[in-house]
């Protein structure tokens, strides 16, 4: 019989543990990534987010708590999801290549000094290469949450980019900490925008 129990403390531990593992290595880098984001939003410009799967949920989580709020009322801020407009999507999907359902958003939509946030734990999702890409043709730059050491979207970064990868081969694990780094950069945007709270 499993013990189901043991399971559940397991993933637990095995989540608490790479958190804590993955805090100085990402620090900097994390910090670095809100202030990218800070500037581009202080400078008027827009975050534009994209993934697969649980990537596109924390895309859109991300968009979320920027257009709304992430904890503290303060005004709108500029973001969009690439992944939520099906008509957009499934045409694009249809009459390109599903590689390109980001890209040619990036291209219509994003503008020099607009910042990518591109989602992917294996680092090798086309789509978001493509999305990538296409920013830097835009002249905006690139945040990249990835895992598994980067895969391929880890040699298109530039020196301009941050480059947020998670230390962890497991998908369930890293998609834990990309949520812990986006509440991060959440607070980071926040703090700097209204202060810190008495």
């Amino acid at each position: 019989m499993v013990d189901h129990l043991q399971r559940i403390r397991e993933h637990f531990n095995d989540s608490a543990r790479l958190k804590l593992d993955a805090r100085d290595a990402m620090a900097p880098e994390i910090a670095r990534a809100a202030g990218l984001l800070t500037e581009c939003l202080l400078a008027d410009g827009k975050i534009l987010s994209c993934g697969n799967g649980g990537s596109a949920a924390d895309a859109q989580h991300f968009a979320a708590e920027l257009v709304g709020r992430f904890e503290r009322e303060r005004p709108e801020l500029p973001a969009i999801a690439l992944t939520t407009d099906t008509s957009l999507l499934t045409a694009i999907a249809n009459d390109y290549s599903f590689e390109q359902v980001f890209a040619k958003q990036v291209r219509a939509l994003g503008a020099r000094g607009d910042v990518l946030l591109g989602i992917s734990t294996s680092g090798n999702s086309g789509n978001v290469i493509a999305a990538i890409e296409a920013a830097h043709q835009r002249e905006m730059r690139v945040i990249a949450l990835s895992g598994k050491g980067g895969g391929r979207i880890a040699e298109l970064l530039r020196p301009a980019d941050v480059h947020l990868c998670v230390p962890h081969p497991r998908t369930a694990r890293i998609q834990e900490v990309h949520l812990l780094v986006i509440h991060c950069l959440c607070d980071i945007i926040d703090t700097t925008l209204l202060g810190d709270e008495e």
